[in-house]
């Protein structure tokens, strides 16, 4: 018999078990119309996004529990953290020039890449804009090997190379578990088969009090709720747009902070944008942490593309 009502945690159990609002509504023996109502009802109330199989076969994103969530502990030292690279084989960014340098300068404890390290619009479900060119993505992978190299040659000995998953990121594998499921497991399959120097992860908990993951909430207040909502620190990208937001309450003071970018903002591949204002800046984030305790968090902005300058500590720095 099909089932006639259920709780909002048994309709969220079964919209991810499904994730097509067809099968849900067979099970509840309801319209398609009223559980597309109840799904936004549910996310609205709970601020969480119920994700759906596209017509196209966007596949259902499984990642090995060993690479969930990484836990680190860190005394005295610093985390670099750079986020939304898009690297493009036919430009190499002020803001990735800077992050070597800032690796040399700095002689960070780890360094991590906070998603999105590829762009893949060759292998998006997205349509192609016009007649646009673009990389293949062998010339990616080509790419991030380079740009990932320039930070290993000059990462100071013991320094951990930490890299999130990003959606841009999933990208890789999610084509080929779709066309070729058959070779799944197969080395090479895989975009962590090419970074054979950073370990990835869903996920990274630094002292128990600071999360960096590539994205949680969405929209202008995202670092606000981010780190209102989940009751720690926490540091995603996906956004492009470089800012700090601190929140202080009876526990102390805690920080959302989005990492920004470290491509090119007026990229080709980011003509999706239709030349439209954006609420983005390039850079990076700088976490020092003194005795266990992050300190108030820093960023690094570029200030001019061209001429290659970044801000930071109250001085330009060219690179």
């Amino acid at each position: 018999m099909a089932q006639k009502s259920c709780t909002d945690e048994e309709f969220i159990a079964l919209w991810k078990e499904h994730q097509s609002p067809e099968k849900v509504s067979h099970v509840l023996g309801i319209s398609t119309r009223n559980t597309l109502k109840r799904r936004r009802k549910i996310e609205y109330q709970y601020d969480i996004v119920l994700d759906a199989l596209s017509p196209h076969g966007k596949p259902k994103i499984y990642i090995p529990d060993e690479q969930m969530q990484a836990n680190v502990t860190i005394d005295n030292g610093v985390i670099l953290v750079g986020s939304d690279c898009h690297y493009n084989p036919q430009y190499i960014t002020t803001a990735h020039r800077g992050f070597v340098e800032f690796v040399k300068y700095l002689k960070p404890k780890i360094v991590i890449l906070n998603g999105d390290i590829a762009d893949f619009a060759s292998i998006s479900q997205h349509h192609r804009i016009g007649w646009q060119k673009g990389p293949t993505v062998k010339e990616e992978l080509d790419e991030i090997q380079e740009r990932l190299g320039d930070i290993e040659k000059v990462r100071p000995a013991g320094c951990k190379l930490m890299i999130t998953i990003g959606n841009h990121d999933l990208r890789f594998s999610g084509k080929l578990s779709n066309v070729l499921p058959q070779y799944e497991g197969i080395k090479g399959f895989d975009i962590a088969d090419h970074t054979i120097h950073w370990k990835w992860y869903w996920s990274i908990m630094v002292n128990e009090t600071c999360m960096i993951k590539h994205r949680w909430h969405n929209g202008v207040h995202a670092v606000y709720n981010n780190a209102i909502k989940s009751g720690t620190s926490f540091v995603t990208g996906h956004l492009h747009s470089l800012k700090i937001t601190p929140w202080t309450d009876y526990t102390g003071t805690r920080y959302g902070v989005d990492t920004g970018t470290m491509a090119c903002i007026k990229d080709s591949q980011f003509a999706y944008t239709e030349n439209n204002p954006v609420n983005w800046r390039a850079g990076f984030a700088i976490l020092t942490f003194i005795n266990g305790k992050m300190m108030p968090p820093e960023l690094a902005e570029v200030i001019n593309e061209d001429e290659g300058l970044i801000y930071f500590r109250g001085q330009l720095i060219k690179v």
